[in-house]
C-alpha cells in the first residue's frame, strides 16, 4: 500500500458496511434454525471473497473462547481472529480485515507483532477491534481474574502497542498492569502510525476509553433515534482528546421480498427455534458483567438477542431496510455492521435488492 491508498474504512461511502461475526457458527443468531451459519473455512472464505468483491468496507470477527451452553452451544466453534485476518487477508483484495483481541488473554508485544504481520500480508488493509473484556467464564478458561479497572489496562496495553510502533528506540515500560524491558519489534504495520482501530463500548468509561484509543466506536440502540446520544456524546469526548473518532452501530438483517416473509422468518428462527437456554445464559452474563446495551434491551427485546446478539433487527423488504439505513446516516452513524442466520444464503440478495437504494439516496457509490 502506497501513502495515497486510502484504507476502507476512511473510503468514500458516506455510509460504510461490514460482515460482523462470521468467523462463529450461527454468527450472532442463538438458534436451532438448521440452516444456520457452520462457520467452515471453506464457507467463511467464499463469503469473505464475495463481500470483498461486493465493495463492502470491512470484515469483523468476534473473539469468543466458550460457547452459550444449550443445545447448539453457539459460538464454541469460532476462528481466532489474528490468524484468521491474516488467512482472510491473502484471500482478499480490497475489503479490510479486522482482528477482535481481548486484552487480558493477548499480550501487547505478541499481538502488536501479529497486527504488523497482517497488515504486510493484506498491504495496508488490517484493522485493530479491542475488546477489554466481560466474559468471567472465559478468564477463567486462562486463569484469570475480572478486574474491576479493565479499561485502564487497556490503555496501557494501547499505549504499548503504539510505542513499539513508532519509537525508534527500545524502550521500558513500568505501568500497574505491565513491566516490560528493552521493548522493540519489526516490521512497522504498513498503515502509520498504526492500524486502524475500533472499539464497542457504550458505557461512559468504554466511552472514555475510544476517545483515546479507536479511530471508531461501535454502540447499540433500541431504537434508531436514540443514537443521537452517543453520537454526541462520542463527540464530545473525542475532541476533549483532540480526536474526532467516527460512530458506528451493529445490525442483524432479514431481508425478504414482502415484508410479511421477512417477519414470519424472523418469528420463526428467533422465537420458535431459539436456543432458550443459550439465551437466557448469553443475555444474562451480558446484562451483569458487560455494560453493551441499556437496561431496556434486556427487559424488551429478548427476540433481539435470540436473533442477533442484541443488535438492532433491519427485518422487512429491501426498501424498508435502506429506509432504515438512511435514518441511521441522518442520525449520524458513519455506518452499520450486518448478520445475518446463513450469510451465504443471504448476502447476495440483500447485495442485489438494498445497496442499489442505498446508493440512489447518495450513501454509497
Amino acid at each position: 500500500m502506497t501513502e495515497a491508498t486510502i484504507h476502507p474504512m476512511r473510503g468514500p461511502n458516506a455510509f460504510k458496511l461490514g460482515v460482523f461475526s462470521m468467523n462463529a457458527d450461527g454468527g450472532l443468531t442463538l438458534t436451532k434454525v438448521p440452516e444456520r451459519w457452520p462457520a467452515t473455512w471453506p464457507e467463511l472464505m467464499r463469503m469473505a471473497q464475495y463481500a470483498d468483491s461486493a465493495g463492502y468496507e470491512f470484515l469483523l470477527p468476534i473473539a469468543r473462547w466458550k460457547g452459550f451452553g444449550g443445545e447448539m452451544n453457539s459460538r464454541e466453534w469460532s476462528f481466532e481472529t489474528l490468524t484468521l485476518a491474516s488467512a482472510l487477508a491473502a484471500v482478499t483484495q480490497r475489503i479490510a480485515v479486522f482482528s477482535t483481541v481481548h486484552v487480558p488473554m493477548v499480550h501487547p508485544v505478541l499481538a502488536a507483532k501479529a497486527l504488523a504481520t497482517i497488515d504486510h500480508v493484506s498491504g495496508g488493509r488490517a484493522g485493530l477491534n479491542i475488546v477489554c473484556g466481560w466474559n468471567p467464564e472465559e478468564f477463567d478458561l486462562f486463569g484469570l481474574s475480572l478486574i474491576e479497572d479493565r479499561y485502564g489496562q487497556g490503555l496501557e496495553w494501547f499505549e504499548i502497542v503504539e510505542r513499539l510502533y513508532t519509537s525508534e528506540e527500545p524502550f521500558d515500560y513500568d505501568g500497574k498492569y505491565y513491566q516490560l524491558k528493552g521493548v522493540s519489534g519489526k516490521p512497522r504495520p504498513v498503515q502509520r502510525p498504526r492500524p486502524v482501530t475500533l472499539n464497542a463500548a457504550f458505557s461512559a468509561p468504554g466511552r472514555d476509553f475510544a476517545a483515546r484509543a479507536a479511530d471508531y466506536l461501535f454502540t447499540t440502540f433500541t431504537e434508531i433515534e436514540n443514537g443521537r446520544e452517543p453520537i454526541e456524546d462520542m463527540r464530545r469526548r473525542s475532541a476533549e482528546t483532540g480526536r474526532d473518532v467516527g460512530v458506528f452501530t451493529t445490525c442483524h438483517v432479514v431481508c425478504r421480498p414482502t415484508r410479511a416473509e421477512a417477519e414470519d422468518y424472523y418469528e420463526s428462527y428467533a422465537v420458535q427455534y431459539e436456543d432458550s437456554a443459550s439465551v437466557d445464559k448469553y443475555m444474562g452474563a451480558k446484562a451483569k458483567h458487560s455494560q453493551s446495551h441499556s437496561e431496556d434491551a434486556y427487559r424488551l427485546h429478548r427476540k433481539r438477542f435470540a436473533g442477533g446478539g442484541g443488535t438492532y433487527p433491519l427485518v422487512g423488504t429491501p426498501q424498508d431496510i435502506a429506509a432504515e439505513m438512511v435514518r441511521m446516516h441522518e442520525v449520524g452513524f458513519a455506518g452499520t455492521t450486518l448478520s445475518f442466520v446463513n450469510y451465504l444464503d443471504e448476502l447476495p440478495y440483500f447485495t442485489e435488492s438494498v445497496l442499489p437504494h442505498l446508493r440512489e439516496a447518495g450513501l454509497r457509490g
